[in-house]
């Protein structure tokens, strides 16, 4: 069963330029190198809420904790929680649809 890592958080404020370079250059690149398949990101503009909600998804839940589990994770993580605050993260079944 395909499992999804939904993820939120909020850019620190003066941080964005940073942020958005730090995304492209690593993050992105780095979960998909760990085997993590990005499936969306939304950027929130208004509204009281989480500004940034992404989601990447694996092939089964083992997979899924041994990427959560990895020292290149727990790197990539130490690094955007630099650029962010307030993250969560859960594990979810896959549906195919938008999940928060």
């Amino acid at each position: 069963m395909k499992v999804k890592l939904l993820m939120s958080w909020d850019i620190r404020p003066g941080l964005e330029s940073e942020y958005f370079e730090f995304l492209v250059r690593e993050f992105a690149p780095g979960i998909m190198r760990l085997g993590l398949q990005p499936t969306e990101a939304w950027y929130t503009v208004y509204g009281n809420c989480p500004q940034i909600l992404a989601g990447g998804m694996t092939e089964d839940l083992p997979t899924m904790h041994k990427i959560l589990d990895s020292p290149e994770w727990q790197e990539l993580q130490d690094k955007l929680l630099a650029y962010v605050q307030n993250f969560q993260q859960k594990i979810v079944a896959a549906t195919g649809r938008f999940q928060l």
